[in-house]
């Protein structure tokens, strides 16, 4: 006798040793037909997997997490079993779960093609049709090893030869192929019905550029059509607001292959960053920082004693003089302990809060850069706050405060919340770590927040608070973030004197708000599609005459609002007057004034708005107001 116990807490009774399928099938017609895979006291498994003692079991279905991932899994199967039908000769390699999707990587003699891809496509919806099914079985490694080379699959034979001998390897197989893979799959392909290849990428073996370079075939795959067709059309959506190619039709700023991952900012581009730099910088005055500024070269020794040497060399761009070694900075916190140390600090002093607008190299790995999303020289809104652990919820409780503040300023409402909670690994005092933890989920009740916890994601030297912005189109972007840290004050022996007369280590706060301030505005650029609200437009209106009758005239307008603290220019070319504003209008610049004659005469202005609105003719100052208006209340229009 086996006893199943349901999610509802229910029972059933089965005589002998049942499947999953099995299970499902006495539940009904309708959920043995859904059912994908089960999980058995907690373990995902196939739904062919033998029950035969008493255990808990859930049905999984294309409605869960869990069931979504075994599609796009078998997904990957199927794409590798598709592209040996059509081409014998390539070889697999691996083909995992990604987010929204999985890869597969193959070597083959030649580039897969975009017609290549539209076959590999085809033949899918042809496997999925014949609904064959996928069954599992078991070999010892060494025979796996013999098997896969003596199918020429040299790379799987390589995989497995890097398993433990005594260890037994599982297999899958749906028609004529059989794939390496611990599992588990959905039954069918017949069970894998709304799928999309959407590109084809280099990737090297083992991810080793000194190894072979592969090719990885991208897909999609969602659990009803629904979902897909909405997922195609966030991408679609996603390429037009692409701020890489907006950056160039707005004239903000180019990536040059002369310094990879670093950011040539234009006129238009730079007076965007100096509008959120120099907001942010009020930000820091208006709330109790102190700005500091750090150098940029620092020597080894420090970024030793942090453990940054040891730790994240690879990732730091080194350089010598004077046969002694330095670092272009990652990071400021270092620093901002240096400058805490200059005198003593008294418990009077903290919180202590310092700011900077500091400038961080890291050598990201060239594959990984993406415009300006992810470089290797950036500039964070870094600030660092020196407190006692009394003074952690207060601070705590500000920040998200102000962070909500500054993110709805910038058009940001919908924010994510978690809480990255303490690791087995760590250090300070279990109390220590209650403090801190117990502030952070606190400051963000105090602030209506509701939050999720990931248990054990915490550094090991404090937990933090991660915000995540959930964009126009659904994207989220994980951008502020709050990190208490018991660690780096002791390494650096950084020390104030309490109450007590005694010396203390002050707990560091680590604290940026947008983060890297290239990121920040490439996620604006792609919220907006470049139609940046009339308070960040690094042109906010443009001026335009019909004729040169009216040059004069379109200056001194130009001129009058210039000395307004607008930021204005003119169009006084001798073209079309419709071409001048549809070039304009392509630029998605938040006002156009076009004058002739008759504005000329009354000294007005007739104004349109982005979007092809025709505001019809004003005063200049009315004008002024209006657009005063709009940058005070920080418009989103």
């Amino acid at each position: 006798m086996v006893q199943i116990t349901l999610p509802d807490g229910s029972r059933r009774d089965y005589p002998a040793a049942v499947t999953v399928a099995d299970v499902a099938m006495s539940i009904g017609a309708g959920l043995a037909k859904a059912a994908l895979a089960g999980k058995v006291n907690g373990k995902l498994v196939d739904a062919s997997c033998l029950i035969d003692a008493d255990a808990t079991l859930a049905i999984i279905t294309a409605k869960d997490a869990d069931g979504l991932e075994l599609i796009r899994h078998s997904c990957a199967h199927l794409l590798a079993y598709a592209v040996k039908e059509l081409f014998p000769q390539a070889q697999v390699t691996i083909g995992p779960v990604i987010e929204n999707g999985f890869f597969y990587d193959f070597s083959f003699s030649r580039p897969f093609t975009p017609e290549d891809l539209a076959l590999i496509e085809k033949r899918m919806t042809e496997l999925a049709a014949k609904d064959e099914p996928i069954m599992r079985r078991v070999l010892p490694r060494d025979e796996a090893v013999a098997y896969f080379k003596g199918l020429g699959e040299h790379y799987k034979a390589e995989i497995i030869a890097g398993i433990p001998a005594n260890e037994d390897v599982s297999l899958y197989r749906e028609g004529n192929f059989e794939d390496l893979c611990r599992g588990p799959h959905v039954p069918s392909t017949g069970k894998l019905r709304h799928f999309k290849l959407m590109k084809v990428a280099g990737a090297y073996w083992r991810g080793d550029h000194r190894n072979e370079m592969l090719q990885r075939i991208y897909g999609t795959a969602w659990a009803t059509k629904e979902d897909l067709q909405q997922h195609l059309k966030m991408l679609e959506e996603a390429e037009k607001r692409d701020h890489r190619k907006l950056g160039r039709e707005l004239d903000l700023f180019h990536i040059d292959d002369h310094a990879p991952g670093l950011v040539f900012w234009h006129p238009k581009g730079w007076t965007l960053w100096q509008v959120v730099e120099q907001y942010m910088r009020q930000v820091y005055r208006d709330n109790g920082y102190k700005e500091v500024k750090g150098p940029q070269i620092i020597d080894k020794s420090l970024w030793e004693k942090t453990g940054h040497w040891d730790k994240y060399r690879e990732n730091m761009f080194v350089t010598e003089s004077e046969k002694r070694e330095y670092a272009l900075k990652p990071m400021n916190c270092p620093g901002h302990i240096l400058i805490f140390k200059q005198g003593i600090k008294s418990y009077r002093d903290l919180p202590l809060r310092y700011g900077e607008f500091g400038q961080c190299h890291r050598n990201e790995p060239s594959g990984g850069l993406h415009g300006i999303m992810r470089v290797r020289g950036f500039t964070q809104d870094d600030g660092h706050i020196f407190c006692t652990e009394d003074q952690i919820l207060q601070e705590c409780v500000s920040y998200t405060t102000l962070l909500q503040k500054v993110y709805r300023d910038f058009g940001f409402n919908k924010i994510i919340y978690k809480i990255a909670t303490r690791p087995d690994k760590r250090i300070g005092t279990d109390e220590s770590w209650d403090k801190a933890e117990h502030a952070l989920m606190e400051s963000l009740r105090a602030s209506g927040c509701e939050f999720d916890i990931t248990p054990g994601e915490g550094a090991f030297y404090g937990p933090k608070i991660e915000y995540t912005l959930k964009d126009a189109i659904g994207r989220q972007w994980q951008c502020g973030t709050i990190q208490v840290d018991f660690f780096m004050t002791e390494r650096l022996d950084a020390e104030y004197v309490g109450e007590d007369g005694a010396r203390h280590r002050p707990v560091m706060l680590h604290r940026a708000i947008v983060g890297s301030l290239e990121r920040f505005i490439g996620i604006m650029v792609e919220e907006t599609a470049g139609a940046l609200p009339t308070w960040l437009a690094p042109v906010q209106v443009m001026v335009l005459n019909i004729t040169d009758a009216q040059a004069e005239y379109a200056r001194t307008v130009a001129k009058t609002l210039q000395n307004q603290g607008f930021r204005v220019e003119n169009d006084l070319r001798n073209e079309k007057i419709t071409y001048k504003i549809r070039e304009h209008s392509m630029q998605k610049l938040p006002y156009l004034i076009v004058i002739g004659d008759k504005e000329m005469a009354s000294g007005a202005v007739a104004v349109r708005a982005r979007g092809g609105q025709d505001l019809g003719v004003m005063s200049l100052e009315n004008f002024s107001q209006k657009i005063a208006a709009d940058i005070a209340r920080k418009s989103n229009t």
